[in-house]
């Protein structure tokens, strides 16, 4: 899961599903994630992260498929909120499956519904347990090498710093990865894709509230957590932004904000002129520093503008709402975004974003219900690149 870092006055709220805190993560589920951690660490078939021909590539690049997990936890969502979030995952998954296969993560007891709810468009399997949604960050970050090659890369996910329950979302990147016939290799620092936005040809950026963090990588510098990220990612420069520790579950993913689009290319959405609150702040230090920036090869960083909505003309008054169309995704010929019923700046996300990306089709969906839950689009999804 991913996004927060535009919500605006929201206060002292939690922020970025605050409200889920009753459900946190219980002693007998920290020791079972734990135990399944170290046999996962265990596993001869994990190996130490190593840079090499492997990398990251950036997002634009053709997909063999989307991964994206189903929801059914009443412990975690509540009952009168699940079915509106199970709404908006199918939505998701409908809506990419016209332009590349999808894959949907299911439990065994509710895969049946997922299918009912997703439609024939979308492969449910029950294979691969889940605890919730975010598969941005509980699945594997797949990497190609140039020359046909495919493997998987796990962060080691531990629920946001043992926020929630986690103990089968810590075991789903090494799962997808062998069914999806890849490779694994267990990175050497513990974060979520959502943390970490790669631009696929050696430049990273990511901010330190998320990752150098006592809850994730205890005792890890940020050098040693640079050395870590480029050895998972194929990159060899890390561009940091502070960000903003403790206002929401994720502790400030960078891809709420700030995305890559190409080497070199990379695009920040703005708050409002007159929002103040400490989110507004992050995205315009985020903006002027990735302006001042280079990429790993030393070329100059062009950093395009996504205005973001007026969170008093959205539709949702919830302050823990993440309206982010800056957390789109790209799929095979299509880019997937949200809108929040700012009619203005919906309108003026969606010309932007066929700006940015011309010759996709630009999709627009209602995702209320999970924007409630503080997540967005890319959040929820796993791209498994062409090799």
């Amino acid at each position: 899961m991913n996004e927060h870092a535009v919500a605006h006055a929201r206060g002292g709220a939690m922020g970025r599903r605050g409200f889920l805190a009753a459900a946190g993560l219980t002693a007998a589920g920290a020791a079972l994630a734990a135990a399944e951690g170290r046999a996962r660490a265990a596993s001869p078939h994990v190996r130490a992260a190593t840079a090499g021909s492997f990398r990251v590539p950036v997002e634009d690049v053709r997909h063999t498929r989307t991964w994206m997990a189903w929801p059914d936890s009443t412990a975690i969502w509540g009952r009168n909120l699940l079915g509106g979030v199970q709404a908006d995952i199918a939505l998701i998954a409908r809506t990419i499956a016209k332009y590349e296969p999808v894959v949907m993560c299911a439990n065994s007891g509710s895969a049946a519904d997922a299918r009912s709810k997703c439609g024939p468009s979308v492969t449910v399997i029950s294979s691969i347990p889940v605890d919730d949604c975010w598969m941005r960050d509980s699945g594997p970050v797949f990497r190609v090498d140039g020359v046909g090659g495919l493997d998987a890369v796990g962060l080691n996910f531990n629920g946001w710093g043992n926020k929630q329950t986690h103990a089968k979302d810590a075991l789903v990147a090494e799962r997808i990865a062998a069914y999806a016939g890849a490779p694994f290799t267990s990175a050497g620092l513990v974060g979520e894709g959502g943390a970490i936005e790669q631009d696929g040809a050696g430049t990273l950026m990511a901010t330190r509230s998320s990752l150098i963090s006592t809850k994730r990588n205890p005792g890890k510098s940020q050098a040693q957590l640079e050395t870590a990220m480029c050895a998972a990612y194929g990159a060899s420069k890390v561009i940091w932004f502070d960000g903003v520790s403790g206002q929401d579950i994720t502790d400030d993913h960078v891809d709420a904000t700030s995305r890559f689009r190409a080497p070199g290319q990379a695009l920040v959405q703005m708050p409002l002129a007159t929002d103040t609150d400490v989110y507004a702040k992050d995205a315009r230090q985020q903006f002027q520093i990735l302006s001042a920036s280079t990429t790993a090869s030393g070329g100059p960083m062009a950093v395009s503008r996504l205005q973001g909505p007026d969170y008093n003309k959205i539709r949702s008054t919830n302050g823990d709402f993440l309206a982010s169309y800056a957390n789109y995704y790209l799929c095979n010929g299509a880019v997937i975004s949200g809108q929040f019923g700012d009619t203005r700046a919906d309108a003026a996300a969606r010309a932007t974003l066929a700006q940015l990306y011309p010759g996709r089709v630009v999709e627009q969906l209602d995702i209320d219900r999970l924007g409630t839950g503080g997540g967005g689009i890319h959040c929820v999804t796993q791209q498994q690149p062409v090799p």
